[in-house]
C-alpha cells in the first residue's frame, strides 16, 4: 500500500492554490450567468481544485484552469489523465436556448508527461429550471504506446432547489488510480456562495471501498 499524504495539508494546498489563481483574475461576466451587460469581448476565467482521497492507494491534487472570450476556450489541467501529467486546450465555445439551454465545447488537446499523446475532447452542459446535465470526456491517444489509448469522462446530474445548493448523481472513468469499477458512480452536495462553490463527491460506496473527492471552485 502506498503512503497516503495528510488530508488536512491537501484541502490546505486546495484553498491556497485555489485562492492564488483567483488573484489572477479580471472580474469577467461567467458563461451561462445572467448579466446586465455582457460584453462579448470580455474574458471569463474559472478555476478549480480536486483534492481525491482514495483507498489503499495515493490520494492526490488535480487542479484545473479554463479561461473563456466569445468563442475561444482555452484550458489547463494536471493529474487529470495521469498523475505528473498535463494537458493543454483549445475549444470552440457554443450556447443556444433560452428555458431549456445548451452549453457545448468541442475541444482538442496535447497531453504530456507520464502520459504523452493528443486528444479530442468535449465540455457539454444542458440545464432546465431546476435541472442540470453537465459531462465532459475525452479520448487520448497515447503516442508512446497505443495500449494507452483510453476515454475518460466526468458526467453530473443535478438538481438546485436553490442558487446556493445542488446535489445528485456523478460517474467517471478515469486511469489516474485503480479501482474494481471501470466506470466509477456515486453522489455529491455542493454548496456556493457567490463566486465561490465546494462539492464532496463520494464513489463507490456500497461497490467496494469508497473515494471522497473534495472540489473547491472559483469564478471571476
Amino acid at each position: 500500500m502506498k503512503s497516503r499524504p495528510n488530508i488536512v495539508m491537501l484541502l490546505v494546498q486546495l484553498a491556497l492554490w485555489s485562492a492564488a489563481v483567483r488573484a489572477q483574475g479580471t472580474g469577467a461576466v461567467v458563461p451561462g450567468q445572467p448579466s446586465e451587460e455582457v460584453d462579448s469581448k470580455a474574458w471569463s476565467f474559472a478555476a478549480a481544485g480536486y483534492g481525491y482521497i482514495v483507498p489503499n492507494d495515493q490520494s492526490y491534487f488535480s487542479p484545473t484552469f479554463r479561461a473563456d472570450r466569445d468563442w475561444l476556450h482555452l484550458e489547463a489541467r494536471y493529474n487529470y489523465e495521469d498523475r505528473k501529467t498535463g494537458s493543454i486546450w483549445l475549444g470552440y465555445n457554443v450556447s443556444f436556448g433560452e428555458k431549456l439551454v445548451i452549453d457545448a465545447t468541442p475541444m482538442v488537446g496535447g497531453i504530456f508527461g507520464n502520459t504523452t499523446g493528443v486528444a479530442p475532447g468535449y465540455l457539454f452542459a444542458l440545464s432546465y429550471k431546476k435541472l442540470s446535465l453537465y459531462s465532459e470526456g475525452e479520448f487520448v491517444f497515447d503516442t508512446k504506446n497505443s495500449g494507452g489509448n483510453f476515454f475518460y469522462t466526468w458526467n453530473e446530474l443535478a438538481y438546485s432547489p436553490t442558487d446556493w445548493l445542488r446535489f445528485g448523481l456523478a460517474s467517471q472513468r478515469t486511469r489516474v488510480y485503480e479501482t474494481p469499477l471501470d466506470v466509477q458512480r456515486g453522489v455529491f452536495v455542493g454548496f456556493s456562495h457567490k463566486r465561490v462553490d465546494f462539492t464532496t463527491y463520494v464513489f463507490n460506496a456500497g461497490w467496494t471501498d469508497p473515494t471522497v473527492v473534495l472540489a473547491m471552485g472559483f469564478k471571476f
